[in-house]
């Protein structure tokens, strides 16, 4: 089907996710509350604080920029964007050829440039120190998640999403190869490091280094910022999924093809989600200069899933 005719789905694509991403969230805080036998915050509790946010009067920091005032459209806007990308609900990227891995990549890029940037902009120390942090993790885990989509790119000899998820769905791409289970278990850990999961960081921690880009914000700033970064961790699992897991999506687009696939994607990220809350709760968050032990073994992994390929096994 023609791009411009799934362009429709992308932006049901881009609905669904905004409008699920704060409940999965919340799904992830209430479960790991409950194996912390505790009572926890409620499932909804995130669009709660989300509306309340909007409500409340936005301050700005006097030295702060245009880059501090606009970052949370940015974010928002680049989420919903990638959301439009990648294939959620069919085999196909709605958006066509700009369904480009190297131009997803791109985009979470901007996303994280951004974030950080606004933290330095804000003139906190604090916010400094997180933007920091926040670069770090990107140098220990990008290194990864590019040389897994590189390997990925070569077995189905294109960089296309939607073409190496049909591939993937038809067995084209076999799970039977060491290349092929290799770069997934390195991309599965890098898609839990970058949703901010423990022992990395803690994504609903606002007063922790992990998120102190965002100290200086507040208001309906705050409440976009938030809402960006809860986005962002679905898609990254989508896009986990679209490459390893597209089984459930629509082949064919149709009504009835449409909503199984869309509960499909909700199970499996619920699946996801539940799978995170259980590693999270028997692990202590890492220091920082610890993380690199954990990332530089997913990258050996990413790196011997390339050698894998070369070697033709």
């Amino acid at each position: 089907m023609p791009g411009n005719e799934l362009l429709p789905i992308g932006l049901a694509q881009a609905l669904l996710v905004l409008l699920v991403a704060p409940l999965f969230t919340g799904f992830s805080r209430t479960l790991r509350a409950k194996l912390h036998s505790r009572k926890g915050p409620g499932i909804l509790q995130n669009y709660r604080d989300i509306f309340k946010l909007i409500k409340r009067q936005e301050v700005v920091p006097a030295q702060a920029s245009w880059v501090f005032r606009f970052t949370p459209y940015v974010v928002m806007a680049t989420t919903l964007l990638i959301a439009m990308v990648i294939p959620i609900l069919t085999l196909q990227s709605p958006l066509g050829m700009a369904g480009d891995l190297i131009a997803v990549v791109y985009l979470f890029t901007v996303v994280r440039f951004f974030f950080a940037l606004a933290g330095l902009d804000s003139g906190s120390g604090f916010a400094g120190i997180g933007a920091s942090r926040e670069m770090a993790l990107a140098v220990l885990v990008e290194p990864t998640i590019i040389l897994v989509l590189f390997v990925v790119a070569l077995l189905a000899g294109t960089t296309d999403l939607g073409t190496i998820s049909q591939k993937v769905a038809a067995g084209e791409i076999s799970y039977f190869s060491p290349a092929v289970w290799l770069a997934m278990a390195s991309f599965a850990v890098a898609t839990f490091i970058e949703t901010g999961k423990l022992p990395f960081d803690l994504a609903e921690a606002e007063q922790e280094i992990q998120e102190g880009p965002l100290t200086e914000y507040s208001g309906r700033s705050l409440a976009l910022l938030k809402w960006g970064l809860y986005m962002k961790q679905v898609v990254v699992i989508a896009l986990f999924l679209a490459v390893f897991f597209p089984f459930g999506s629509a082949a064919v687009v149709s009504t009835s093809s449409l909503l199984v696939s869309t509960a499909v994607f909700l199970l499996k990220v619920a699946g996801f989600y539940a799978i995170a809350a259980l590693l999270e709760n028997s692990m202590a968050r890492f220091l920082l200069f610890k993380a690199p032990a954990v990332t530089w073994v997913a990258f050996g992994i990413a790196l011997l899933s390339f050698v894998f390929y070369l070697a033709n096994v």
